[in-house]
């Protein structure tokens, strides 16, 4: 059996059942809770969260709710931070957690932020869980099923940020990359999240213009805007290219298999890798 966790008999909240989530995920996934408001109960917890009156990290206690504690933190927010000083999830990935789940989990648990009627939110969805039944037994049933809801999107936040991470350094690496063989244009091998990573490292100065990578079944150029947000591009795509598709684009180009390019000029697609390059190599020669 894993370690025993406490919180609260009754109706549960988002705060309470992402702290278990968090300590399934990232300390002990065969972790199991014990819903329950007795003081000899809890004691004999490994883990108690959001009940008991007590905020003590070492000991592993996680309550906000008694007068001594001035934070604002709900019980997800503390048991977060306690992850993050025992190592067990690194400083980049908590703040991903805090700005996408946890602070909002907080504010909302705590009264310094409403959620907003009609538009769903992770508190809201949580609580709406609690409805249909008043049932002890019922209740915890439905505990259990919003924990796993729960965990499921703190590994979906997990598996994003690792992506991103590798992301970063593949981005990173390809722009040093082009800065030493003085080209314009990054080259990926497969689909890459790149923005963010490259205006990260001084993009707005980088001297490349394109970005070449596989999506789907087919290779795209992008035009790598001026600046992050921009919907315009530092250098386009020539005018000649612009809404042509297909055969159009074929003729234009010079290459078989051009498929589309975007009126805007900031996107044109190719059914190779070696299409591409030979339409981004007519073009910086100016034969398009």
């Amino acid at each position: 059996m894993g370690l025993l966790c406490g919180t609260h008999s009754g109706g549960f909240h988002a705060d309470d059942v992402l702290a278990f989530a968090l300590v399934q995920e990232f300390v002990d996934q065969d972790a199991v809770v014990v819903r329950s408001r007795d003081p000899d109960v809890l004691a004999r917890c490994d883990i108690v969260f959001d009940v008991g009156a007590v905020f003590d990290p070492a000991h592993r206690r996680f309550d906000h709710h008694q007068n001594d504690y001035r934070g604002e933190l709900s019980s997800a927010g503390m048991v977060l931070e306690w992850l993050l000083a025992t190592g067990a999830v690194e400083p980049s990935l908590a703040g991903v957690l805090r700005a996408e789940l946890v602070d909002h989990v907080d504010a909302v648990d705590t009264g310094r932020r409403t959620p907003q009627r009609g538009v769903p939110c992770f508190s809201s969805l949580i609580g709406m869980l609690n409805d249909g039944t008043a049932e002890s037994d019922d209740l915890d049933t439905c505990y259990r099923e919003a924990a796993r809801f729960a965990r499921r999107i703190v590994q979906g936040l997990r598996g994003s940020h690792a992506r991103m991470q590798r992301a970063r350094a593949l981005v990173h690496a390809a722009m040093d990359a082009a800065v030493v063989a003085g080209r314009r244009t990054l080259f990926f091998d497969e689909y890459l999240p790149w923005k963010s990573a490259y205006f990260e490292k001084d993009g707005i100065t980088h001297p490349t213009d394109f970005v070449l990578m596989p999506v789907d079944d087919a290779w795209r150029i992008v035009a790598i805007p001026p600046e992050p947000g921009s919907f315009a591009q530092k250098v386009p795509l020539p005018e000649s290219w612009a809404g042509l598709v297909d055969g159009e684009l074929e003729a234009v180009t010079g290459v078989p298999g051009a498929r589309f390019c975007h009126k805007n000029r900031f996107v044109a697609v190719f059914a190779t890798r070696d299409g591409a390059l030979a339409a981004m190599r007519r073009f910086e020669l100016g034969a398009v």
